[in-house]
């Protein structure tokens, strides 16, 4: 009897269990479904710009410009959060005109409290350093950092967007269009940031050749923020994944898929490769590091150490210059002493004849 109760009582037990957990399940599924129609609310729809493996990809020699590989990298796609690497270039040009310094304040609006997505979750007013503001920027690729600096330098959103657009042109970019100054999913009414994978090889390059600076900030795997309180990991896996890699960005929206912008460096040249549109985080990365490794496959030998050109043309080397004044200096002095003797003897035979016919003197 005392089996068949201690069963039953387990029984209950257990239906109570499955009960609770159904009810959780429940619960859980309708929070979920209350985020999802929360986030989704307020959200233009935009067409899906992702392929498989990406949408567009190119690899370019940092110094020279030259493009090692392409494939489809004009096509037109969301990319995200590469396009902080805007945000980077912007604020680095006035930083190089004194217009800003690293060390100056940023303060958080209650606007930029509340982007989404990535993010340090800052207090509206609370304050932190521009280097600070920098590294949360391109590790973390924090939003609401993004919002933050570009409120307080454009003096609005809109106003910091008109800064990117303007140095996009002077750039070159000309499939390119910002609209935000973080590259999340446009609002109802609004467009998404648009860009192609050559635009972005574009900005790279220029961003490295004008404000190497930037490898400060995008080499960061690992760093503390607000006082060691908040870790951020940085979201590029190549950075150790790949010998020499030391940036740039990566970037994703489900429209648009995986991005990333990546560089490295390895005996002193550099490749960018860029990857537009991927439709799998894995398959981006994977495929960016085959690119990277394609463009040093691809860049010019180097000539070997040592080695000089064969010499035509060129002066007589000087140990032969040396060598040709030298026995021409000793015939001469042969010479010279030649007729020195001869002159000498002339004389002494001469003097000999006078002595020989000279009268005595008179006493």
């Amino acid at each position: 009897m005392t089996t068949i109760k201690t069963i039953g009582l387990m029984s209950v037990v257990c239906a109570g269990i499955v009960a609770w957990a159904g009810v959780a399940g429940a619960e859980n599924k309708t929070v979920r479904k209350a985020v999802s129609k929360k986030t989704a609310s307020g959200r233009a729809t935009i067409p899906l710009r992702s392929a498989d493996p990406y949408l567009g990809a190119i690899v370019v020699d940092a110094d020279t410009g030259k493009v090692l590989f392409e494939n489809n990298a004009d096509a037109t796609g969301f990319p995200a959060s590469v396009i902080k690497l805007m945000d980077m270039m912007v604020i680095m040009d006035r930083i190089d005109a004194g217009q800003l310094s690293l060390s100056n304040s940023v303060t958080a609006t209650a606007e930029a409290t509340r982007v989404g997505g990535s993010q340090v979750y800052l207090a509206e007013h609370e304050v932190f350093s521009l280097e600070d503001m920098l590294y949360a920027l391109m590790v973390k690729s924090a939003n609401d950092v993004a919002m933050a600096l570009a409120i307080q330098i454009g003096g609005s959103a809109a106003g910091f967007v008109e800064m990117m657009n303007r140095k996009a042109v002077e750039l070159g970019m000309t499939r390119t269009t910002f609209y935000s100054p973080h590259g999340l999913p446009p609002s109802s009414g609004q467009k998404g940031d648009t860009s192609t994978a050559r635009d972005l090889a574009l900005l790279a390059r220029a961003l490295i050749a004008q404000h190497p600076e930037i490898f400060t900030y995008t080499s960061v795997q690992k760093r503390s923020f607000r006082n060691g309180k908040f870790i951020m990991q940085s979201h590029n896996h190549l950075l150790h994944d790949v010998a020499g890699c030391d940036g740039l960005k990566t970037g994703f929206i489900s429209a648009g898929g995986f991005s990333i912008v990546a560089t490295a460096k390895r005996d002193g040249r550099r490749v960018i490769a860029v990857v537009l549109g991927s439709k799998d985080r894995l398959v981006r990365d994977a495929r960016a590091a085959e690119l990277i490794a394609k463009g040093f496959a691809a860049l010019p030998p180097l000539p070997p150490p040592g080695v000089v050109a064969a010499a035509t043309n060129l002066p007589p080397a000087p140990m032969m210059m040396e060598e040709t004044p030298s026995s021409e200096s000793h015939s001469s002095w042969l010479k010279a002493a030649g007729i020195g003797l001869l002159a000498g003897l002339a004389v002494l035979g001469i003097a000999a004849l006078v002595m020989k016919n000279r009268r005595p003197h008179d006493f």
